[in-house]
């Protein structure tokens, strides 16, 4: 099949990539320039593991080509509209990048074509689009919604084993040509119509936001009461109902999609007349574990940041990637900074976004060490595995009394405190025991 794919961003690029392993012949197209100059040369512009070889597979196949218009591209059998959906003030999403993609396809466009909306945009777009502009387009276009579930670290993987594949549709063009592009996929397929496919990408991002504050909310009251969130999360999750997921205490979700979809989904909601209060509360909690985190440094380094050393280990917003958005490391070092601290930052892919965003203050260390050397306190803030490994006793000797760790991802060892630390952790009690299983008093 020929694939036209608008976007070459982490959803975009991983689709034409993707598409290409299948055997079709796929065209990129990528407005934005320097990230089309990298793709020209074979160099992927972000870190996603496994991707730069899948592009380079693709490309050096023959299968995949990057171009700078749609309109240079030949006719093809599907469309992809992969590009941007970002917020805008008061939560409500920017449509302008989406809206700009699909004129250009139906300017393009001279003989039938399904267009597969993979842009995340909230419910009711769909049939708008449909109706406001591809009715009155000279050559058929069939719409369909297709939203994506890839998470970034995994994007590849979940790419070719989704736990689901998703069809929103009222056009049975477009609905066997979606089941032919994905028969080979050993996943369940769901088909719907277009506005409720686009439901369940917000729904699904909300419910599991909503896990991570829950969860959060748990921890601040194991702080409080003594308890070790890490074994009542475990132990939760292990009930089918709930799952493990999504059950990771710390300073709050991150990325491009949950803190956006939240805040889309709640404009949405009130937009509606409905007052999401539930929602409400989840943005609510999230954006309270930064600064929690702020405060807990201050207050052990003796009620005040002003003038305090501080490291910063971990700027992307999860392990795996160098994507910076929404991440709780950009909000916690904002607020070190305007309390006063001097703030020392490494992580091992994000530096560079990260300084196009923090204040100028802000050093930059080569690695963990250099960041820790001098510092009073370390708030590690990502959960890369090379904090997990680090030589504590190096790092000891490199920091300066009280030798705090914030550890916001409760991924470090627990035997800092035996090796002169004063260890933070989120919801856990002061020496944690692991929770086990232990054998069934029933008879």
């Amino acid at each position: 099949m020929r694939i036209l794919v608008v976007g070459a961003g982490r959803v975009g690029l991983v689709a034409a990539a993707g598409f290409a392993r299948d055997g079709h012949q796929v065209v990129c197209a990528e407005q934005d320039p320097q990230r089309l100059a990298a793709l020209t040369r074979g160099t992927v512009p972000f870190f996603e593991p496994g991707l730069d070889s899948l592009v380079s597979e693709a490309v050096g196949g023959g299968r995949l080509l990057f171009i700078r218009r749609t309109g240079e591209a030949q006719p093809c059998e599907a469309v992809v509209i992969a590009v941007g959906t970002p917020s805008l003030e008061g939560g409500d999403v920017d449509l302008q990048y989406v809206t700009g993609a699909v004129r250009e396809v139906v300017e393009w466009a001279r003989q039938p074509v399904v267009m597969v909306m993979k842009s995340t945009v909230p419910p009711g777009t769909g049939t708008r689009i449909q109706r406001q502009v591809l009715d009155d387009a000279a050559a058929p276009v069939r719409y369909a919604a297709n939203p994506e579930f890839l998470r970034e670290g995994h994007a590849v993987d979940d790419w070719f084993h989704p736990a689901r594949t998703v069809i929103g549709t009222e056009s049975p063009e477009a609905r066997s040509l979606l089941r032919s592009l994905y028969g080979h996929i050993d996943a369940p397929l769901y088909e719907m119509d277009v506005t409720t496919a686009e439901m369940v990408k917000y729904a699904s991002n909300a419910f599991l936001a909503t896990k991570v504050s829950f969860i959060n909310e748990i921890a601040n009251l194991c702080e409080a009461l003594g308890a070790d969130v890490i074994q009542v999360a475990q132990v939760m999750g292990a009930d089918p109902r709930i799952g493990p997921d999504h059950l990771q205490a710390g300073v709050g979700y991150g990325g491009s999609c949950f803190p956006k979809d939240t805040r889309a989904l709640n404009a949405l909601s009130d937009a509606s007349g409905y007052a999401f209060r539930l929602l409400k509360a989840v943005i609510e909690v999230n954006a309270d574990m930064r600064r929690r985190a702020v405060e807990r440094v201050a207050q052990a380094l003796g009620g005040r940041l002003r003038g305090a050393r501080v490291a910063v280990l971990g700027l992307a917003f999860k392990a795996h990637t160098d994507d910076v958005r929404g991440s709780a490391a950009l909000e916690i070092v904002t607020g070190l900074v305007q309390a006063g601290a001097h703030v020392a930052a490494w992580d091992p892919r994000a530096v560079s976004p990260a300084r196009l965003v923090l204040p100028g203050s802000v050093a930059y260390a080569r690695d963990a060490y250099e960041a820790c050397q001098d510092a009073q306190a370390v708030m590690v803030l990502t959960a890369w595995p090379e904090f997990i490994t680090l030589d504590w006793a190096r790092v000891h000797a490199a920091m300066r009394p009280p030798r705090v760790i914030f550890d916001g991802r409760n991924a470090l060892l627990d035997d800092l405190e035996a090796k002169g630390f004063v260890h933070l952790r989120v919801g856990r009690s002061p020496r944690p025991a692991p929770a086990a299983p232990v054998r069934s008093l029933a008879r």
